[in-house]
C-alpha cells in the first residue's frame, strides 16, 4: 500500500479579524485592530490548498469553527437571543465579544496532536486534541475539534479520539504544532520529537518568575508527556526537547515558528533549542535504529544566527513551512515557503543556499497567505499532518477529501458568504451572527457534516 499524508488544512473563518489576542506572536500585536479581509484569506487557504493537492499529496479540508461563539457567550452569562447576546456582550465587556469571534481554529497545527498506527502500541491512529490553554480565545477551541474529529474519524478499529488534556497551566498543550515525526516513510515506524517552551507541576520559582523573561513558553514538558503515554509511544522512539528562551523572546511562541522537518530531515535554527547537540545525538540515535544503524539516516540542516536572526526568523515565517516529499521523486522534498520569505533577502539567501546543497529539498514554492500571516500563522500554522495507510484513509470522513470539484463548490461559497472587510467594530453587528450561521448551515452540505452551525 502507498504511503500517505494527509494534510488537514484550516479553512479561515467568516469572522477572521486583527484583534491582537496572542501574546508573544508578534506579528498578530503588529497588526493588532487593522482591517482583515475574510473572502481574500479564504481564498489564500483554498489556493494553497489546490497547490498541495495538484502535487500528488493528499490534501483534506477542516471546517471553521461556529463564531461567535453564542455558545461561550452564554456559559459567561449573557442571555437572550442572539442578537440580544451580541449587543449585552459588545456594551459590557467588548474584548470578551472579540475573543468569542476569533477564527483562530483555521491554524489546525494547534488542532491536535497526531501519533499515526505505526507508532502505536494498539496500531490505531491517536489525535489528543490541544487543550490551548494558554490563551482564552484559543481553549474554547477544545471541544469543538474533538468533536469534529470524532465525525471525521468514526472508525473505532482505526482511530483512537482522546479527549484534550486538563485545561490547568500545567498541562497546557499546543498541538502539533510543537511535534515532529521522522521516518523513513510515512507508513513506517517513526520517532516522534515533542518540543515544549517551560516546565509546569515541577516549575521552580525562577521558572515561573516573569521577571527575567519577555514571554513565557507556551507548551509543558509535563502536556508532551502526557500525550505520549495516551498516544502509547515506544519510549526509545520519543524524544523531548526544550525550546530556548531566547527564541520564545524573538516571538517563537511554538516550535513550528523555528523548525521543520520531514522524513528524516530537520531544518532548524542554531538557537531554536535548549542543548542542541544533546537533542540531535538523541534523535540520530533513536532515527538510526530504526534504520539498522545507518549513519546517513538522519539529516539536521542548520541555519546559523549569522545567517538568519531569530528576531528575522520570527518575521518572514521561513521555518513555518510545509516540508513536503514529493510523490514518486525518491524522495525529494519540497519547502512550501510563505512569500514574504520572496521578498526577505536574507531568507532567500537561506534558501538559495539549501537549493545548493547537497539535500534532499529540491524545490522551494512561495505561497501567498498573507492576511493569515498579518496574525502570525504561516504555511505550516495552517495543516495538521496525519500519517495514514489507504485503508485508514477509506475509513474516514471522505466529505472532507479536496478536489477540483470542493475547490470550486468552496470558492463559490466563499464568495457568497463572506464579506470583504471587517473590522473590530463590524464584530458587534447583530448580522454578523445570521450571515455566518447562513454560512456555516451552507458549508454542512457541501461537506456532508451536519453540526457546523452550532455555535
Amino acid at each position: 500500500m502507498n504511503p500517505i499524508e494527509l494534510n488537514l488544512d484550516g479553512l479561515v473563518g467568516p469572522t477572521h479579524n486583527y484583534a491582537g489576542l496572542s501574546p508573544g506572536n508578534l506579528l498578530s500585536a503588529k497588526h493588532a485592530r487593522s482591517v482583515s479581509h475574510p473572502r481574500a484569506a479564504a481564498r489564500q487557504g483554498l489556493e494553497k490548498m489546490k497547490l498541495v493537492a495538484s502535487l500528488g499529496i493528499e490534501q483534506g479540508v477542516l471546517p471553521p469553527h461556529p463564531r461567535p461563539s453564542i455558545s461561550w457567550l452564554n456559559r459567561l452569562g449573557f442571555i437572550g437571543s442572539e442578537s440580544d447576546v451580541i449587543e449585552q456582550a459588545s456594551q459590557v465587556d467588548p474584548a470578551l465579544l472579540t475573543a468569542c469571534c476569533s477564527a483562530s481554529g483555521m491554524w489546525t497545527a494547534n488542532a491536535a496532536t497526531v501519533s499515526p498506527s505505526a507508532d502505536t502500541k494498539d496500531r490505531r491512529v491517536h489525535f489528543t486534541p490541544a487543550n490551548l490553554s494558554s490563551l482564552f480565545h484559543r481553549s474554547i477551541e477544545a471541544d469543538w475539534t474533538g468533536h469534529l474529529l470524532r465525525e471525521i474519524f468514526q472508525s473505532r478499529s482505526h482511530f483512537e479520539i482522546h479527549d484534550p488534556l486538563p485545561g490547568a497551566s500545567a498541562f497546557s498543550d499546543e498541538g502539533a504544532a510543537n511535534h515532529t515525526r521522522f521516518a523513513a516513510s510515512h507508513d513506517e515506524s517513526g520517532v516522534e520529537f515533542f518540543v515544549y517552551g517551560r516546565e509546569g507541576v515541577t516549575a521552580s520559582t525562577e521558572e515561573t518568575s516573569l521577571v527575567t523573561r519577555r514571554f513565557v513558553g507556551r507548551q509543558t514538558r509535563e502536556a508532551s508527556e502526557a500525550v505520549a503515554r495516551l498516544h502509547e509511544l515506544d519510549p526509545a522512539r520519543v524524544v523531548f526537547a526544550r525550546q530556548s528562551q531566547e527564541a520564545i523572546d524573538a516571538g517563537v511562541f511554538h516550535n513550528d515558528v523555528i523548525s521543520v522537518g520531514n522524513g528524516h530531515v530537520l531544518l532548524y535554527h542554531e538557537q531554536a533549542f535548549v542543548g542542541t547537540g544533546e537533542i540531535l545525538a538523541q534523535l540520530r540515535a533513536s532515527i538510526q535504529s530504526l534504520a539498522g544503524g545507518d549513519s546517513e539516516g538522519f539529516l539536521p540542516l542548520c541555519v546559523q544566527q549569522e545567517e538568519l536572526t531569530l528576531e528575522e526568523a520570527a518575521e518572514c515565517y521561513v521555518f513555518n513551512s510545509q516540508l513536503l516529499t514529493l510523490p514518486d521523486s525518491a524522495g525529494s522534498m519540497l519547502l512550501l515557503v510563505p512569500s514574504e520569505c520572496e521578498e526577505h533577502v536574507r531568507a532567500r539567501r537561506v534558501l538559495d543556499r539549501l537549493l545548493r546543497e547537497e539535500n534532499p529539498i529540491t524545490k522551494v514554492e512561495f505561497v501567498d497567505v498573507r492576511q493569515s500571516m498579518r496574525n502570525g500563522g504561516g504555511p505550516a500554522c495552517l495543516r495538521l499532518r496525519v500519517a495514514l495507510t489507504e485503508d485508514e484513509l477509506a475509513h474516514m470522513h471522505q466529505g472532507i477529501r479536496f478536489t477540483d470539484t470542493l475547490h470550486d463548490r468552496l470558492l463559490k461559497w466563499v464568495d457568497t458568504h463572506y464579506r470583504e472587510t471587517l473590522t473590530i467594530p463590524d464584530l458587534a453587528d447583530p448580522s454578523l451572527v445570521s450571515e455566518t450561521t447562513a454560512a456555516y448551515r451552507a458549508l454542512e452540505d457541501i461537506l456532508q457534516l451536519p453540526f457546523l452551525s452550532t455555535t
